[in-house]
């Protein structure tokens, strides 16, 4: 058993994980992950960066209060290895420098800034970890992030196709929803631009094959959250729970035409995605329309994750 540390650095939110790894009980298996801490923080490092192409400075604050609580975490619980990965904004910013060296000083390990496929095979390995196996069946992993989404293809043997395209919450949220609730056409622009990135992905990624949908990351998981009427946000309740795409996409078209303080009143929404869930319910929205329409109406339903990239870097650094 070996105890490691991994820390997803998003656009919207930080996360840890802190999880003691067993080894895999037969050959050809998936390790598998015991939880000893899972800590998220809303810090928004994506902010402001699609439009000015750097890191805004009390966003880089935000981000290193938060890193600096973690250090104190891992080392409380005597994590033996540590894997720090960033994305979609980090990707963007050209001072992204300042960034890797004030997470260098906290941390004591180099970041990572990885690639698009990079993150989205990350996001398929913790994803399938925990879902039942589908065999050769092609399952798509969609990861709905703040700066990016991710479509990953695959099967038992692992991922066979794979895409990152620059549509997010905060993304979207930032470059067209500024009104409360949005107008028609700021959403008819960001569809617009959803719709673009669908069809680039699809350039790589057979969409058409999938068989199965997972959807991961925090957009996800508060829409279901909405579509099963929660009393409060509970994990237990949302993973593995597998939906009409008639009820995901009613989800979304209520919370995207919310005033902010409506959505700030639903007792499983995280502050930090009060402004940005609309943005997140659009974009899901238009994914799972897509879907349904190049499967022929043979996807009718979709998996919802909580375990995600986050998992997937825990398990890569075992």
């Amino acid at each position: 058993m070996t105890r490691v540390a991994a820390v997803d650095c998003g656009t919207n939110s930080i996360r840890l994980l802190i999880a003691d790894v067993h080894a895999a009980e037969t050959e050809g298996a998936t390790p598998r992950l015991t939880d000893v801490v899972r800590e998220m923080r809303v810090v928004r490092l994506g902010q402001g960066v699609d439009a000015t192409g750097e890191f805004a400075q009390e966003a880089l604050d935000r981000t290193f209060a938060a890193t600096r609580e973690y250090a104190g975490l891992i080392r409380q619980h005597g994590a033996g290895k540590i894997r720090f990965v960033a994305t979609s904004a980090t990707r963007d910013a050209r001072n992204r420098q300042i960034f890797i060296d004030g997470i260098r000083e906290l941390l004591g390990v180099e970041p990572e800034v990885i690639t698009g496929d990079e993150e989205a095979a990350l996001s398929f390995a913790g994803a399938s970890s925990v879902l039942p196996s589908r065999g050769q069946d092609p399952v798509l992993v969609v990861d709905l992030g703040g700066g990016s989404t991710e479509f990953v293809l695959g099967n038992a043997d692992g991922v066979l196709a794979a895409r990152s395209v620059d549509i997010g919450c905060v993304r979207m949220t930032e470059r067209h929803l500024r009104n409360d609730p949005p107008t028609a056409e700021q959403i008819a622009a960001a569809e617009a631009d959803v719709d673009a990135a669908i069809s680039e992905a699809a350039r790589t990624v057979p969409l058409d094959r999938a068989t199965v949908v997972v959807g991961v990351a925090g957009s996800v998981t508060t829409i279901t959250a909405h579509a099963l009427h929660l009393p409060e946000y509970s994990p237990a309740a949302i993973h593995g729970i597998e939906l009409p795409l008639a009820t995901l996409r009613q989800a979304c078209t209520e919370l995207l035409e919310m005033t902010r303080a409506d959505r700030a009143a639903l007792p499983y929404m995280h502050p930090g995605r009060v402004d940005v869930i609309g943005a997140g319910g659009l974009v899901w929205r238009r994914v799972l329309e897509r879907l349904a329409d190049v499967t022929g109406g043979a996807v009718t339903t979709a998996v919802t994750s909580e375990h995600d990239i986050l998992d997937g870097i825990a398990l890569s650094i075992s």
